[in-house]
């Protein structure tokens, strides 16, 4: 955990019109700073290098088992080698030191990469089914032993790679929509070998056309999360490991506060969070200690890792500000 920063002017208004003075503190400062998360470079490079060989054999095999289940399968591959390679991109730039046009860093590129990422995962899951309904109406002869052996080796590339982002798929969307593509790539390659092992025991042809069909909505439905939640992120909205409520409870109840405004939490990246909130306090500006506490408070408790409090001390400060702003919560007083 690193150390909040304060800052706060003589009697900063900050564009305001309240009867009182207004000073701003700060817990993280926000140029040269970057928060990284854990680094999966490796991951990134074994996956990457690992899903290109095999889509490689993938396509030839498939070609020559004339299945349509390898080929689909090989065209998910790909688009999740162009996924890997996005999130990889992403991770790498969360690195880079804030700069002055990108004051927040380049963290969010990260959101843009799991937002991407789970539209390949549907746009391959509609050409798998394009493919699949063309084959159920026009079946074809398919050679299952090679099925089976590639599809095999299919499933321990990408379950291996899939097990080297097991550890973040929690905590960073970035790396969960790397893990989904991975575990969905095993999943088909799981079916493949089903459907080979079919075809040669009864001569079912259409079984491979079915399995991909039932594989893509297996995909769609892991999809789907990812997908939900990469929007909400893109759209600036509170993370869902994060309680608006509690946080603004907390902020609520602290020493000489007497209600609060303006409150805001919005994702920086898939793993760093952002605060700002205006703190009535008609005591006066409570110092610096207040501040430091009140950020490790919000690291500690909720993950928030730049919080930014601006500090009124008249009691009378709606928010002045136009549109966006969130509700006052006032202290209700206790009885005694």
């Amino acid at each position: 955990m690193t150390t909040p920063h304060a800052s706060h002017g003589d009697h900063d208004h900050g564009g305001h019109d309240h009867a009182g003075h207004s000073h701003e503190g700060h817990g993280h400062g926000g140029l040269g700073h970057s928060h990284a998360p854990k680094d999966f470079g490796a991951a990134f490079a074994v996956g990457t290098a690992l899903n290109v060989a095999f889509v490689i054999v993938e396509v030839i095999a498939g070609f020559l088992a004339n299945s349509m289940a390898l080929v689909a399968d090989a065209g998910h591959n790909l688009g999740d080698v162009l996924g890997l390679l996005m999130a990889w991109g992403a991770s790498v730039l969360v690195k880079r030191r804030a700069t002055f046009n990108f004051t927040y860093g380049f963290g969010s590129s990260t959101i843009l990469a799991a937002l991407a990422n789970a539209v390949l995962l549907l746009v391959a899951v509609g050409a798998i089914t394009l493919e699949a309904v063309q084959r159920l109406i026009e079946p074809a002869p398919v050679v299952g032993s090679i099925m089976i052996v590639v599809a095999a080796i299919g499933i321990l590339i990408n379950g291996f790679t899939a097990w080297l982002f097991m550890s973040g798929r929690e905590r960073d969307v970035n790396i969960r929509g790397a893990y989904l593509h991975m575990v969905a790539d095993a999943a088909v390659s799981f079916g493949v070998v089903l459907v080979g092992i079919a075809v040669m025991l009864t001569g079912w042809d259409w079984l491979d056309p079915l399995v991909s069909l039932i594989v893509g909505g297996i995909i769609i439905w892991g999809t789907w999360g990812l997908l939900r939640d990469s929007i909400r992120l893109a759209m600036q909205g509170v993370p869902v490991n994060i309680d608006a409520g509690k946080v603004q409870a907390r902020l609520a109840a602290l020493p000489g506060v007497v209600s609060i405004h303006d409150l805001h939490i919005w994702p920086m990246s898939t793993t760093q969070t952002a605060l700002t909130c205006h703190l009535v306090m008609p005591d006066g500006h409570p110092g610096d200690a207040f501040i430091e506490a009140t950020a490790t408070m919000l690291h500690n408790e909720f993950e928030i890792r730049h919080s930014t409090l601006q500090f009124e001390v008249g009691t009378d400060a709606p928010c002045g500000q136009g549109h966006g702003c969130a509700p006052m919560v006032e202290r209700m007083p206790h009885d005694h």
